[in-house]
């Protein structure tokens, strides 16, 4: 056996190129995906990064090895490697990206028939296995590589969630983090009735102006900023494969990704009555508190992509979302996108007659939050059980579904260790009270750095 590979995460694959990941490696992986899943035609694309391309070319030729036809749909996001899968009725998909990750990084992400996606719990292990192995059976007839353009048919599918002539004369800034978003607005701009302002548009896998990651508050300056200027109506915002969007009010002011969770749970149940939302278990008041007040039912599940997607086909729940800016869709095949979120918000806008502040603001009154906070840390595990001998005593619940989850009756919090970079991720929130949030966050703090 080879050494281990450490590029393969809790749900999909991350890593240094080209310590950690490589073509080498990329080919070995696309032979392992074969011969785990035995496919006959898979969809492989690849994101904006300086890397992927090459990458994806070994994943193609790996592919072929194996005697399975691919079909290339070139440079795209996560989203439409999704959509491929199931629109073209293939055997599975495979894109290149390491999405919000820094540079010198660079990942893939998985699915099977009718884009299921494979984690950990549904054969990532086994991959990862083979891969390390590097024993593959004999093929004795290759596969076949085809190219196709789908751009059309997915911008076709995403039109096809809203209602057009409802949509009111926005202003629209965008910020494409210099990823592959900028592509699909440009695509998106002659249905809408949006004055778009761009910026940090075209793609660039250098990433000129950063790492495309909204969650680093600096990196949210410049769309604030065009907001401000412009008197736009609302900012958006995306990572690189724009499997996620986020959000800014008229204000200029980021909305954490918590309250559109809410937002868009809110506009699904009261259209769907009984329906099921699934969430994570950082931040879940609001959530939890919607579907009660409409009648559907709140699902917690881990934090990740493919377990969100698993557990949303189990309960055949309508839509699902992370406070960390993924929302999913069973509508467009139980998968995230970064595109659907703000077209729907944009509606919901037009047929409420609000501002987004207006849509968010009573909700973020109700659940003041921290917002994500990252500290890098030595020994996460030590931590965590630091903070649980100190503040399960007199809880109300303590909970380990991902991380540590301490709640009590006006404020809870959840600690996690990252699935993708060596960091603890910390979220508070408290009912209708910032100054105790405020108060509970810097006591945590405290607690972490010490």
């Amino acid at each position: 056996m080879s050494a281990e590979l450490t590029c393969f995460k809790a749900y999909d694959v991350r890593g240094r190129v080209p310590d950690q990941l490589n073509e080498n490696i990329a080919y070995s992986i696309a032979r392992a995906y074969s011969q785990f899943l035995s496919p006959r035609k898979v969809a492989v694309g690849y994101d904006v990064r300086l890397t992927s391309r090459e990458l994806c070319s070994a994943i193609t030729r790996g592919l072929i090895d194996s005697g399975v036809d691919v079909v290339s749909i070139g440079q795209c996001g996560t989203e439409e490697i999704y959509f491929a899968t199931s629109y073209l009725n293939l055997d599975g998909g495979i894109v290149v990206t390491a999405s919000h990750n820094p540079q010198e990084y660079n990942g893939m992400k998985f699915v099977r028939e009718n884009s299921k996606p494979i984690s950990g719990d549904s054969g990532l292990k086994e991959i990862k296995l083979l891969a390390e192995q590097n024993k593959f059976s004999n093929i004795f007839s290759k596969g076949a590589a085809t190219s196709v353009d789908l751009k059309s048919a997915y911008i076709e599918r995403l039109i096809s969630y809203i209602d057009i002539a409802s949509l009111e004369p926005l202003k629209v800034v965008c910020n494409a983090g210099n990823g592959g978003a900028g592509q699909i607005i440009d695509l998106l701009e002659g249905y809408l009735p949006f004055e778009f302002t761009k910026i940090h548009h075209e793609a660039d896998g250098a990433f000129p102006h950063g790492v495309p990651n909204p969650l680093i508050e600096e990196n949210r300056l410049p769309t604030a900023n065009a907001i401000t200027r412009k008197g736009a109506d609302i900012g958006i915002a995306w990572d690189g494969d724009f499997d996620r969007c986020f959000f800014f009010d008229e204000n200029a002011e980021f909305i954490e990704g918590y309250y559109i969770v809410g937002l868009l749970a809110h506009s699904f149940l009261a259209s769907n009555p009984g329906a099921k939302v699934v969430y994570d278990p950082r931040l879940t008041w609001n959530t939890m508190e919607i579907a009660n007040q409409l009648g559907g039912e709140a699902i917690c599940c881990k934090t990740g992509h493919a377990f969100i997607k698993e557990r949303m086909r189990k309960e055949d729940a309508i839509y699902a979302g992370e406070m960390s800016a993924h929302h999913y869709f069973r509508d467009f095949y139980y998968c995230d996108s970064g595109m659907l979120p703000w077209l729907l918000v944009a509606e919901l806008m037009a047929k409420k007659s609000k501002r987004l502040s207006e849509l968010v603001n009573e909700r973020k009154a109700a659940f003041p939050v921290s917002g994500e906070i990252n500290v890098k840390i030595e020994d996460p595990k030590r931590l965590l059980k630091l903070v649980e001998n100190k503040y399960s005593r007199g809880a109300d619940s303590v909970e380990k579904i991902d991380g540590l989850s301490i709640s009590y009756s006006n404020w809870r919090f959840n600690l996690r260790m990252s699935n993708t970079e060596p960091v603890v991720r910390l979220n508070v929130e408290a009912r209708g009270d910032s100054i105790l949030m405020t108060k509970k966050t810097n006591e945590l703090l405290r607690l972490i750095y010490s």
